[in-house]
């Protein structure tokens, strides 16, 4: 007679919340309104108050939901922010492990052709930011830590003048194991930092004047002439 195995069935709260979920994200819940309380909910979903606590924990885990405390409190439905995909991203990266070389090999994916979109679509506020992040590398390139903060900046400040949603997600989510990547005991002497200042100013130029191919193209260039010397040091690429 053949076997038949149990049949795993899933917890309680695990269901409502993936309800809730599809609902909030289909817009049936908008954004600002109130969940009922949790003895409302136990009492329309037939639910304990433990499963209705642990589902709405997982909602505002991804962030869908604010739980507020005390007399007043309850579950408000919120919209979800860039934050929900970092920390994401990073939990995965640094959970996973993930080698050095998927670090490289992502920026060499994401900035050139954000450069593209920053030279499309790039606003005054923008190129303020862009300029004056930049005037913070020449005026800190002495000072190595410094340095290396206003590079990452510099980086992500490219991405958001694109104004492409996901990508200033990806980009922000990736910043920690990005800074890790340059910080590179020496290998961030001081002709390589002002050989990236000078390239910096040429990816400007180009997103400057709105010569998208030009953007990409030279920020192509400074990220594989990362790589490359990355590579020949034969640092780690994991």
């Amino acid at each position: 007679m053949a076997e038949i195995q149990l049949i795993p069935l899933a917890k309680a709260s695990n269901t409502l919340a993936a309800k809730l979920r599809r609902k909030i994200l289909d817009g049936e819940i908008c954004q600002g309104m109130a969940l009922p309380n949790e003895r409302d909910l136990a009492a329309q979903t037939c639910l304990s108050r433990t499963s209705v606590r642990e589902a709405l924990r997982i909602l505002e885990a991804d962030g869908l939901i604010n739980i507020r405390t005390g007399r007043n409190g309850g579950a408000e439905v919120v919209r979800p922010d860039i934050s929900t995909v970092e920390r994401s991203i990073d939990i995965f990266i640094r959970g996973q492990g993930i080698k050095f070389q998927s670090v490289l090999e992502t920026r060499e994916a994401i900035e050139p052709p954000a450069a593209r979109l920053a030279a499309l679509y790039h606003n005054s506020n923008d190129w303020a930011k862009l300029t004056h992040i930049h005037q913070q590398m020449q005026a800190d390139i002495e000072n190595v830590e410094a340095f290396l903060k206003h590079n990452l900046d510099w980086h992500i400040s490219v991405v958001q003048a694109g104004h492409n949603e996901l990508l200033i997600a990806f980009a922000q989510a990736i910043s920690r194991s990005v800074y890790e990547a340059t910080n590179i005991q020496g290998f961030n002497l001081p002709h390589i930092r002002q050989a990236v200042v000078v390239a910096h100013q040429k990816v400007m130029d180009a997103i400057e004047l709105r010569q998208e191919d030009s953007a990409a193209r030279r920020m192509g260039r400074h990220i594989n002439s990362y790589i490359d010397n990355v590579k020949a040091k034969k640092y780690p690429c994991s």
